[in-house]
C-alpha cells in the first residue's frame, strides 16, 4: 500500500481475491469474451499489480513527511494525517464495491491507477498540514479500490483457471512489494539517493502501471448488475460510460435485498462466525500496527541521527510471511476442535511481539518484534480464510471476507477516533502501542475462554457416547 505502515496485500488465498472478488468471480466465471486467450489479461493484471507494488519509498515515509522541508511535526503526522486514511477507506469500501460491480472492473482498475499517481505527485510537491491530509483521501481511494483488482480476473477467465491466475497475481503483487523496499533499502544506504528521488521512483512506476490498465480487456459481465453477456468496446470513453450506464437498468433495491439475505444465510454458522470475529479484531488492530510501526521507530531511533533500515525490514517480513502462508496450507489438525485455542495462543504471541516492540526501545528489538507480528498474523489470516471458505459455500465466501474487513475498518476507524487522533486523547506513540498490545491480549483471552469450553463440550460428547456403546448398555 501506498505507506510502509500500510499491509501490501499480503493476505493468503483465497481472500486474496479481494474482500468480494471470489462470489464476483464464482458467478461471472464465464463473462469473457471467448476468443480471448486468458494470458493476455493474466499478463497485463501481473504487470499493472508488479509496478503498482515497487514504490520504494513506502517503507520511509514517515521519515520524509519529518523531514524540514513539509513543515509538519510529529503530533501532525501522526495524529492529524495518518487517521484520514482510515476513514476515507472505510468511508469509500462500500461505494467502490457497487460501483465495481456497475463499472464492470476495469474502471475501477483505472481510477485506482489515477488515484495512486496523484497521490505520489501531491506527497512530493505538495506542503502543509491540509494538503498531505488531502492527499491521503486519495491513497484511502486508492486502497478501497483493490477489490477491482482483485476480482477483475474472475470476470475474464475461466472457472477452471482461477486457482492459477490468482497465484499469478498474488505473487506479482509480492515481488512488486519486495523489490520495492529492498531497492529503496539499497538506493538510500549504498548508493546514498534521497527520499524525494525514491518518490520520483515510486511514481513512475506507478504511471507504468496506469498505462498498462488501459490495455486490459473490458469485462462483459458483472455479479449483481449485470447478468446478461453484451458487446463492450475495449477502449472507453466517457460518453460511451456514461450512455451505458444509462441504458442499464438497475434495481438497487434488489442488490441490497440480496446483498442482505446473503449475509443472514452467512452468518448463521457458530464456526464461520467465531472465525469472522477473530478476523475482523484482529485485522482492525493488525491495521494499527502497521500505519503507526514507522512512527514508533521513528521515536526509539530518529532518522535524522543515524541510518534506518524499514525497506530491509519490510522486504523480510514479507518474504518470511509469504513462507508461513506456504507451510501452513500444509499443516494437518483438528481446526474444529483446536482452532480457537491456536487463535487464543497466537493472538498472545502477536501481543507480546507488540508489547516487546513498545517496551524495549531498541530499534533493532523493534524491527525483529514486527517480522515476528507480521509472521503470526499472515499464518492465522491464512488458516481463518481457509475454515471460512470451508464452512460456506464458494457462491459466499468473499461476501463475508468483505463484511469481515469492513466491521475491521469500523473497529479500526473508533479506535484511530479515540486513541489517534488529535480531536480525541491524541496518545503518544508509545502509549498507543501499549493499546494495542493490550488489545491483542484481550482477543487472546476471550477466544482461549471460548476454546476451552468447545474442547470439554467435545470431551464430555466424546465420553457420553463412549458410554452409549459400552458392552453394560447394550
Amino acid at each position: 500500500q501506498t505507506q510502509g505502515r500500510r499491509e501490501p496485500r499480503t493476505q493468503a488465498s483465497p481472500a486474496m481475491a479481494g474482500p468480494w472478488g471470489g462470489r464476483l468471480a464464482r458467478r461471472s466465471s464465464r463473462a469473457g469474451d471467448g476468443g480471448c486467450c486468458w494470458a493476455l489479461p493474466t499478463g497485463l493484471l501481473c504487470a499493472y499489480g508488479f509496478f503498482c507494488s515497487v514504490r520504494p519509498s513506502e517503507p520511509f515515509l514517515t521519515r520524509y513527511l519529518l523531514e524540514p522541508h513539509k513543515n509538519l511535526s510529529e503530533t501532525q503526522v501522526f495524529n492529524e494525517i495518518y487517521p484520514v486514511w482510515t476513514y476515507s477507506y472505510l468511508a469509500l469500501l462500500f461505494p467502490v464495491f457497487l460501483a465495481t460491480d456497475y463499472l464492470r472492473y476495469k474502471p475501477v482498475v483505472l481510477l485506482q491507477g489515477l488515484s495512486l499517481i496523484i497521490t505520489w505527485f501531491m506527497l512530493l510537491y505538495t506542503q502543509g498540514l491540509r494538503a498531505v491530509q488531502f492527499l491521503e483521501f486519495f491513497y484511502g481511494m486508492g486502497t478501497a479500490t483493490d477489490i477491482a483488482y482483485y476480482s477483475y480476473i474472475y470476470s475474464v477467465v475461466d472457472v477452471n483457471l482461477y486457482q492459477k491466475v490468482t497465484s499469478y497475481c498474488r505473487s506479482a503483487t509480492l515481488v512488486g512489494y519486495t523489490v520495492g523496499s529492498a531497492s529503496g533499502q539499497v538506493l538510500v544506504s549504498v548508493a546514498g539517493w534521497s527520499l524525494f528521488s525514491l518518490n520520483v521512483i515510486s511514481l513512475t512506476s506507478i504511471s507504468i502501471a496506469f498505462g498498462t490498465a488501459w490495455f486490459l480487456p473490458m469485462p462483459q459481465k458483472s455479479l449483481f448488475f449485470h447478468h446478461c453477456e453484451i458487446f463492450i468496446k475495449t477502449n472507453i470513453s466517457l460518453p460511451f460510460l456514461l450512455q451505458s450506464m444509462q441504458e442499464q437498468k438497475v434495481d438497487i433495491v434488489k442488490v441490497l435485498k440480496d446483498l442482505w439475505q446473503d449475509f443472514l444465510q452467512c452468518y448463521s454458522s457458530r464456526t464461520m462466525l467465531c472465525w469472522s470475529v477473530w478476523w475482523a479484531l484482529s485485522t482492525c488492530g493488525y491495521f494499527q500496527v502497521i500505519n503507526y510501526a514507522q512512527g514508533l521507530w521513528e521515536m526509539v531511533l530518529p532518522s535524522h541521527n543515524t541510518e534506518i533500515y524499514n525497506g530491509a525490514v519490510e522486504a523480510a517480513s514479507t518474504l518470511l510471511g509469504a513462507v508461513a502462508v506456504f507451510v501452513v496450507g500444509h499443516i494437518k489438525t483438528s481446526w474444529a476442535m483446536w482452532g480457537e485455542v491456536a487463535l487464543a495462543l497466537f493472538s498472545f504471541l502477536i501481543a507480546a511481539a507488540v508489547y516487546i516492540m513498545d517496551t524495549v526501545r531498541n530499534i533493532w528489538v523493534c524491527y525483529a518484534s514486527y517480522v515476528v507480528f507480521r509472521i503470526i498474523y499472515m499464518l492465522l489470516i491464512t488458516i481463518a480464510t481457509f475454515q471460512i471458505a470451508t464452512n460456506l459455500s464458494v457462491e459466499r465466501y468473499a461476501l463475508v471476507f468483505g463484511v469481515n474487513t469492513f466491521i475491521a475498518l469500523a473497529l479500526q476507524t473508533l479506535l484511530t477516533l479515540i486513541v489517534v487522533d488529535a480531536s480525541g486523547l491524541g496518545l503518544d506513540i508509545f502509549t498507543q502501542f501499549m493499546i494495542y498490545a493490550s488489545y491483542f491480549a484481550a482477543i487472546s483471552l476471550v477466544f482461549l475462554g471460548s476454546g476451552i469450553c468447545r474442547v470439554m463440550k467435545a470431551y464430555r460428547r466424546r465420553q457420553k457416547q463412549m458410554e452409549s456403546r459400552s458392552p453394560e448398555n447394550q
